[in-house]
This record gives structure tokens, C-alpha cells and sequence, in this order.
């Protein structure tokens, strides 16, 4: 199968299971964040031998994999060979948890920090800026068309895992957070 089909040539591209739309729709752009953010996930794995952040890491890509499917995928389609993976109860809950455990490990925080510290802890707050960004293509969309309303939950839960992922990870390299002086 060749990578480039040409189908998109014209501006549309094909939603998962049929209809085409333009290429900057408010689906489009919805899933297209969610990629962005995917692709921000990957650099900051490069930037963290940390097996615990590489699991996060991993479960948020996969994850994140499923909800563009799920946003590319209008709800009313029924599939006889497939099922389409769909956010749920269960994403939200390994992602709370996720963050639960993490804060266990933190001292509380006491004011607002700045993004930064580590290199790795930079990744993730812009990692944590495309996923609000990513939420807003979200409700968006949500107010246009129906979608799965678990995402904006998920992706909620996501930014936050975020933001404590990156204080861990400041925490890993002895540095501090950076407080916001008004």
C-alpha cells in the first residue's frame, strides 16, 4: 500500500467509516491536536529513562491513539468487522489513578509554578498546553456534532496528569519548580 493516495488532494479527507470532510472541519482539527500532542509525548520520551514516566507515557499514547479513532469515527457508525476503540470509564480511572500515585510522591503544592525545571519537565508542560488546546478543538466539536462525551473527560484528566507528570519529573532531577512571582 503506497503512503500518499492522493484522495486528499482536493482539500477533504475520508472520516472512518465513510463520509469525506474538509481537511481544517472541527473533527479534523479536534484529532489533529490530539496528534499534535501524541507526537510532544514522543519527544519527551526520548528525554526520560524513567521507567514509570515511560509507562505514562506509553498508556497516554495508546490512549491518545483511541480517542483520534474515536473522534474520527462518527458515533452512529456500526461496524461488522471492527470494532472502534472508544474512551471510557476505564481511560479516565487509569489516568486518576495514575496521577493519585504520582502526588504520593510529591510535596503539596503551596502556590502556582512556572513550566520548566528539567528538560524533560518543559516537554511536559508544552505536552500539557496541546492537550488543553486539544480539549478546546474538543468541546468545540462537541457543540457541533455528537461525540463520545468521555473524551473531554479523559483529555481533562490527561492535562492533569500532565502537570504532576512534569513536577515528578522535576523532582527526579533535584530541581525546583519554579514559582510564580506576581
Amino acid at each position: 500500500m503506497k503512503i500518499y493516495t492522493k484522495t486528499g488532494d482536493g482539500g477533504q479527507t475520508g472520516l472512518f467509516g465513510g463520509g469525506r470532510v474538509a481537511k481544517d472541519s472541527l473533527r479534523i482539527e479536534a484529532y489533529g491536536t490530539v496528534d499534535e500532542l501524541n507526537s510532544v509525548l514522543g519527544i519527551l520520551q526520548t528525554e526520560s529513562s524513567d521507567q514509570k514516566t515511560g509507562e505514562i507515557i506509553n498508556f497516554l499514547q495508546n490512549q491518545l491513539f483511541n480517542v483520534g479513532s474515536d473522534l474520527a469515527t462518527p458515533l452512529d457508525y456500526v461496524s461488522t468487522h471492527f470494532t472502534i476503540p472508544r474512551i471510557g470509564n476505564e481511560q479516565i480511572e487509569t489516568a486518576e489513578k495514575m496521577i493519585d500515585n504520582l502526588e504520593s510522591l510529591l510535596e503539596p503544592l503551596q502556590n502556582f509554578i512556572l513550566p520548566g525545571g528539567s528538560k524533560a519537565a518543559a516537554y511536559t508542560h508544552l505536552a500539557r498546553t496541546v492537550c488543553r488546546r486539544a480539549e478546546r478543538r474538543i468541546v468545540t466539536l462537541s457543540e457541533a456534532e455528537d461525540i463520545n462525551h468521555k473524551i473531554i473527560i479523559f483529555v481533562n484528566r490527561v492535562s492533569d496528569l500532565l502537570f504532576v507528570l512534569a513536577r515528578y519529573l522535576n523532582k527526579l532531577e533535584a530541581k525546583a519548580d519554579t514559582p510564580w512571582k506576581k
